[in-house]
């Protein structure tokens, strides 16, 4: 009988995780012999839970909020996404012989298959607004930009810190044509094609921290939570006009590239997505 390999989750919070059903879908989808758990980590000890994680035989993990700069941080090698990010969400654990711990991000990716393929909203010549300057957002700038759109706009509560990774993109983003900045969340700009929320607020219960002038009738406004935390969001977009989304695709897809890097084998996301489509409708209050 084939022992099976042991990756997680790890953050804090992590019980609300929908990331263990979600690669055990596609372990049994591909055949893989997979273990995947949750890994709750203080948060003053991050490093040395990965640390015994890793030692205990375990092959990778995942990393949410709000780890993700300090997940970069223990890698030796990282992939040049990651490396953009300064932030990963994806650690393999490969031995010291073979190079030492890999970082990757895969949120970007997974965040832009959704839109274009699972949204059918294209990207190129677009508008976009991208909300936040925390792991998240940083990890997404990269392959926004690949797709091409006309303009990005990073908008943050503090504008250094949006500056700094905007700073940090400007060649990527003149390479493909893009035009980037950076701006305050009281002067965002308007009427953007797409608007993407990756600040926290949403898990905060906070409200949207922007006014409804980004934007326009069909705006594709998509939150990057989930589930209930998402919800005052997506009622929010609806109420304005806009096409709302959250982020339970982004995070199939972002699922099924970290997974592709572990197993060397890509997932079908779109029969996993539909069934924690389902999973996620079916807990909502009605």
């Amino acid at each position: 009988m084939t022992t099976a390999d042991r990756y997680a989750v790890a953050g804090n919070p992590v019980e609300h995780s929908r990331s263990p059903l979600i690669h055990a879908r596609f372990a049994e989808q591909t055949g893989q012999a997979v273990d995947y758990g949750r890994l709750l980590c203080p948060l003053d000890d991050f490093k040395a839970h990965i640390q015994a994680f890793a030692a205990s035989g375990a092959k990778g993990c995942n990393v949410t909020v709000p780890f993700k700069f300090e997940a970069f941080e223990l890698a030796t090698r990282r992939t040049p996404r990651a490396e953009l990010a300064q932030a990963a969400n994806t650690l393999r654990f490969d031995a010291q012989a073979d190079g030492g711990w890999l970082a990757d991000n895969t949120d970007g990716i997974g965040l832009v298959r959704d839109i274009t393929r699972n949204a059918g909203v294209p990207l190129a010549g677009r508008r976009v607004l991208l909300l936040g300057a925390g792991g998240a957002s940083a990890g997404v700038l990269g392959p926004l930009i690949e797709a091409r759109p006309a303009e990005i706009v990073m908008a943050n509560r503090t504008l250094e810190k949006a500056k700094a990774i905007v700073d940090r993109h400007a060649e990527w983003a003149a390479r493909h044509g893009v035009q980037l900045s950076a701006r305050s969340l009281q002067d965002p700009g308007e009427g953007f094609d797409v608007f993407i929320n990756g600040t926290a607020a949403s898990l905060a219960g906070s409200g949207v921290p922007v006014g409804a002038q980004v934007l326009k009738p069909g705006t594709l406004a998509l939150d990057m939570m989930y589930g209930p935390a998402a919800q005052a969001f997506l009622d929010w977009a609806r109420a304005h006009g806009a096409t709302p989304r959250d982020g339970l695709g982004m995070l199939v897809e972002q699922a099924a590239e970290a997974f592709a890097l572990w197993r060397g084998v890509q997932p079908d996301t779109q029969p996993v997505l539909a069934h924690m489509r389902a999973l996620v409708d079916a807990a909502q209050p009605h």
